[in-house]
């Protein structure tokens, strides 16, 4: 316990340390909310890295895919290394930079604002960010909470306390550079904690030939009748499992507190830099924790009652106190680094995008400053009254909460970013139109599943079908509504000519 105790407060220690020194750096809206638009390849990558993978992935999502599909969720790790990273840096870095540095955009809602000259647009925008970005941040506290539970056995509510207490102060204090200095920091300690933990349950099974053996061995009639399904190359359900790639991957395209990351980038050449790095890092992450989550069949875990976010707590928890305690600050790096990028991306778009030049018709610098500190701690307090709420009633799982939030932000914005970036016919209806469609769908989908197709009614599956959809939605509507005047338009893609 000394151990496990000594080693969170170095931890915490250089978290608030980083915040307090960063304070200089987030004096104006600019430096508060982008660092000044001068972070470095390796600080943006790990940035972006860090907020992709929180304890939704690790205790969430690997527990719950690895114990349903088996080996083969590795697949999904991948997917993210090469759709959620690679692929995201290289199609929507570079133009992401430019145009957001031309448009003067901060924030999401602000570029769909400037982009197609509509304040109502940017007003819409900035209220499905706020909304959806709580489900999401209120499961980052039910993961971490099964960790601490089974390392210092003390109550739920206190991890959350601690949590969100240590996460507002050096946001608070330090914007986004504090916030990407400390997600270099929480990333390196992500890496090495994956590697040891993924060696140390292994050799636990007695090394990779005999526990995959032994995960070929695994019979179970209600998922599958065919033998060694759960160390098959696609595993017992090929078609769940290319959906959780898509939504995972594909997702992070229109995430705005991902997105973001682009917008603070110190310079084009640094993109080329990150994009390695953020992959690099996506593989050992991402690839560690899916696979590690493929073998838990090969715990005694009653899932029915425990439920799936029980599964990684369960592989770990007979490790030594030093691994036991390094898988703890792992999670708590992961959960602590996607807080603070949720909560800066919340309360920067509700100020700047809907009180500023709406409800507070004159703010100086200072005050939009203060106003998005006083909503980060809202928004924090906020996400963790539901994170109790959820945990007592047992709602939903992790992955379940996560579903919603990444289907609906990522199925209102992803299609009309993209387009935006790259077409110029894109239309201010059709990005209503697919606003609408995105939410909607994910919001009926919480309120009237039965009512959906079988393959519709998982969150996972319908997140990813609106993701895909309002890539068709999104051009059809544009060539059939009024367009933007060129002029306009060609003003605003002139900064690719440079």
């Amino acid at each position: 316990m000394a151990i496990k105790i000594a080693m969170l407060v170095v931890f915490f220690g250089m978290m608030i340390g980083v915040g307090l020194y960063c304070r200089k750096n987030a004096t104006d809206v600019n430096g508060f909310v982008l660092g000044g638009r001068s972070v470095g390849p390796w600080l943006t990558a790990f940035a972006y890295g860090t907020s992709y993978f929180s304890a939704v992935i690790f205790v969430g999502y690997a527990g719950q895919f690895g114990w349903k599909f088996g080996i083969a969720s590795t697949w999904i790790g991948v997917g993210n290394a090469v759709l959620g990273s690679l692929l995201a840096w290289m199609v929507l870095g570079r133009r992401t930079r430019v145009m957001t540095q031309h448009l003067d955009s901060k924030t999401m809602p602000d570029f769909f604002g400037i982009r197609f000259g509509s304040n109502m647009l940017k007003i819409v925008a900035s209220i499905i960010v706020f909304i959806f970005l709580i489900p999401y941040t209120a499961s980052l506290y039910n993961g971490l909470s099964r960790l601490f539970g089974m390392a210092f056995n003390i109550d739920y509510s206190v991890c959350i306390l601690v949590m969100a207490i240590l996460t507002g102060i050096y946001v608070i204090a330090g914007g986004y550079m504090a916030t990407a200095i400390n997600d270099f920091i929480q990333g390196i300690i992500m890496i090495v904690g994956i590697v040891a933990v993924i060696s140390a349950v292994i050799n636990s099974n007695g090394g990779f030939m005999e526990a995959y053996k032994s995960l070929a061995e695994v019979q179970d009639a209600t998922v599958s009748t065919t033998p060694g399904t759960f160390a098959s190359f696609l595993g017992p359900a090929p078609f769940d499992l290319i959906c959780v790639v898509i939504l995972t991957s594909l997702g992070t395209w229109g995430l705005p507190q991902m997105v973001q990351k682009f917008y603070a980038i110190k310079n084009e050449k640094s993109i080329e830099t990150g994009t390695i790095v953020s992959t690099v890092f996506a593989v050992i992450v991402a690839g560690g924790c899916y696979f590690l989550g493929g073998f838990g069949r090969l715990y005694d875990i009653d899932v029915a009652t425990q439920g799936f976010d029980a599964i990684i707590p369960a592989m770990v928890e007979k490790l030594s106190p030093f691994l036991i305690s390094v898988v703890v600050i792992l999670v708590l790096s992961a959960s602590m680094s996607t807080l603070s990028s949720l909560v800066l991306a919340s309360s920067s778009t509700l100020t700047l995008d809907l009180i500023k030049g709406n409800i507070a018709k004159n703010m100086n610098e200072k005050k939009q400053v203060l106003t998005m500190r006083f909503f980060i701690v809202i928004f924090i307090a906020i996400s963790a009254v539901i994170a109790l709420v959820q945990y007592k009633s047992s709602v939903t799982f992790i992955a379940q909460l996560m579903g919603i939030s990444w289907g609906a932000l990522a199925g209102a914005f992803l299609a009309p970013f993209i387009y935006s970036l790259y077409w110029k016919g894109v239309t201010k209806i059709a990005v209503i139109v697919n606003f609408i469609f995105g939410c909607g769908t994910m919001i009926a989908n919480m309120l009237v599943k039965s009512s959906f197709p079988t393959w519709l009614q998982s969150p996972i599956n319908c997140g990813a079908f609106v993701m895909l959809a309002g890539l068709i939605i999104v051009p059809i509507v544009s060539l059939i509504t009024p367009k933007l005047k060129k002029e306009k338009v060609d003003e605003i893609f002139s900064c690719y000519e440079d």
